[in-house]
């Protein structure tokens, strides 16, 4: 028997880029399912509500039949675990972001 290969690609995504829009896809050929965690971060100030990322999103992705778009509050960790994700995405914009994504990465396998 084998396991659905679920990645979970959590961000505010305020907008969704194409940029994001192109790491989806090339996840949705790698995995069985993609899913899109919207974050709902109120202390970011986000400039879309979270309706209208989440229906952004539905709207960019909905001819990739294995992504799936949720909205979350929670620790990412725990979105994960409860959609069952073997693996995360992360976006990089820049090399900066790397060192600062590795110290989220080394929090997030402490935790889980």
């Amino acid at each position: 028997m084998s396991r659905e290969r679920i990645a979970l690609f959590p961000g505010t995504f305020d907008p969704f880029t194409n940029g994001h829009l192109d790491l989806t896809r090339r996840a949705a050929r790698l995995f069985d399912r993609v899913i899109v965690a919207v974050a709902h971060s109120p202390k970011k100030g986000t400039f879309f509500p979270i309706e209208e990322r989440v229906d952004m999103i539905e709207r960019s992705t909905r001819t990739l039949r294995s992504v799936d778009v949720v909205d979350f509050s929670d620790l990412v960790v725990d979105c994960a675990k409860r959609h069952g994700a073997c693996a995360m995405l992360r976006a990089l914009c820049a090399v900066s972001d790397l060192e600062f994504e590795f110290h989220i990465a080394l929090m997030n396998r402490r935790l889980a």
